[in-house]
């Protein structure tokens, strides 16, 4: 049973898979810049893994979402967008608003 939005779920589905491709590219820069990382003297080096430490972090963050919105863009072909996948409640359009992946209502989510 798909919940009844105001805001269209086409509108939200493309929504979504412009957020992959923009995480997709952000994931790339990332890799890249780690592989780019090939410096001999010890305190430069020093500084650029603490740097790859935080890109390494927002990489993982990243694939995190793919994971979620790819999961969505499941619910949104089954037909189950916009329900709490825990107890069958519609998502509230603010909710989706903020985090248009999210699976669970919010009182699911707490």
């Amino acid at each position: 049973m798909q919940a009844n939005l105001t805001t269209p779920v086409a509108t939200r589905k493309t929504a979504l898979e412009q957020r992959l491709i923009e995480l997709g590219v952000r994931l790339e820069a990332i890799e890249d810049e780690l592989d780019s990382h090939q410096n001999r003297d010890w305190e430069e080096l020093a500084t650029e893994r603490e740097g790859d430490e935080v890109l390494e972090a927002t990489g993982n963050a990243g694939k995190a979402e793919i994971i979620q919105i790819r999961a969505a863009l499941g619910r949104i072909a089954d037909g189950s967008y916009g329900t709490c996948a825990r107890c069958g409640e519609p998502i509230t359009e603010a909710r989706l608003d903020l985090i248009p992946w999210t699976p669970l209502c919010r009182s699911c989510a707490q």
